[in-house]
C-alpha cells in the first residue's frame, strides 16, 4: 500500500506487540513469584521446618518426611497411545504435554499422572473417568497427606528431581522403584497442608487466567494480520 498506510498498519501491530510483551512478562514475573514462594513454604534440602509458615502454625514443630510409595498407590496406564480416539469422550494421560482422547477409561477416581518418559516427572491432577498410557504413573488412593498439596509439591520439584535422576542413571524413563521411594515432606497439621495447597492453586489460577489472556492476545494479532494484508490467492 502507499507509504501513510504502511505506516498506519505498522504501527497498529507494533501497538499490540507492546500489548502482547507486557503481558508475557507480566505471566513470567507471576511464575517467577510462585517458584520463589513455593522456595520458602517448602523445606530446603536438609532442612525440617520451611521459611515461610503461615502465623497460627510457626510453632506446631518440625515436617515429617514421607515416601511417595507410602502414602498413595502408584501404577502404571495399560493402553498404548494409539489406541486414542480424536472424538473420545474420556481425558487420555500420555507422556505429552497435552492429553488426548479415548473411548474407553481404566479409572474412575481422583489421580495424580506422572509422566514416565518424554516429559519426565510432568504432574496433572484429574478426578474422574480417564485412561492412562503404558509409560505413565497413575496415583491414587492417597492417605495421610492432602491430595492437593502432594500436587503442589511433586509439581514444583519432581520433574527437576526426576530429570535429574534419569541422567545420572543413564535411563530415558522413571522406574516404579525411584518414584516409590521419592522423598515428600510435608507438615504434620492436616490444615497446615490444606492452606499451603489452596494458597499455591489460587496463584495458578491467576497464572492461568493471564495465561488465557495472552494466548487471546496472540490469537487477535494473528487474525488481525489475516484481514489487515491480502490472502494469496490460488
Amino acid at each position: 500500500p502507499p507509504i501513510p498506510e504502511q505506516q498506519k498498519i505498522a504501527h497498529c501491530l507494533s501497538s499490540l506487540d507492546e500489548v502482547i510483551g507486557l503481558q508475557a512478562k507480566k505471566v513470567q514475573a507471576l511464575k517467577q513469584h510462585k517458584k520463589g514462594l513455593m522456595q520458602q513454604l517448602f523445606p530446603a534440602e536438609g532442612e525440617t521446618t520451611p521459611h515461610l509458615r503461615f502465623p497460627e502454625f510457626r510453632e506446631a514443630g518440625a515436617w515429617e518426611v514421607k515416601r511417595l510409595g507410602d502414602v498413595c498407590v502408584i501404577r502404571t496406564g495399560k493402553k498404548d497411545a494409539n489406541e486414542g480416539h480424536e472424538n473420545g469422550i474420556y481425558p487420555f494421560f500420555t507422556c505429552a504435554e497435552n492429553h488426548i482422547y479415548s473411548n474407553s477409561h481404566s479409572f474412575d477416581c481422583e489421580a495424580i499422572l506422572v509422566a514416565g518418559n518424554a516429559n519426565v516427572g510432568q504432574t496433572k491432577h484429574y478426578r474422574g473417568k480417564f485412561e492412562a498410557y503404558q509409560r505413565t504413573y497413575v496415583l491414587t488412593d492417597f492417605s495421610d497427606i492432602n491430595t492437593q498439596y502432594l500436587y503442589s509439591y511433586l509439581g514444583g520439584n519432581l520433574q527437576n528431581d526426576m530429570a535429574l535422576q534419569v541422567q545420572t542413571s543413564a535411563m530415558s524413563y522413571i522406574k516404579l522403584p525411584m518414584l516409590k521411594n521419592y522423598k515428600v515432606p510435608a507438615p504434620r497439621n492436616p490444615t497446615e497442608q490444606q492452606k499451603i495447597a489452596h494458597c499455591l492453586s489460587s496463584l495458578d489460577e491467576v497464572i492461568g487466567l493471564e495465561s488465557h489472556k495472552l494466548d487471546a492476545l496472540k490469537n487477535l494479532k494473528k487474525g488481525l494480520m489475516q484481514q489487515l494484508f491480502p490472502q494469496e490467492v490460488a
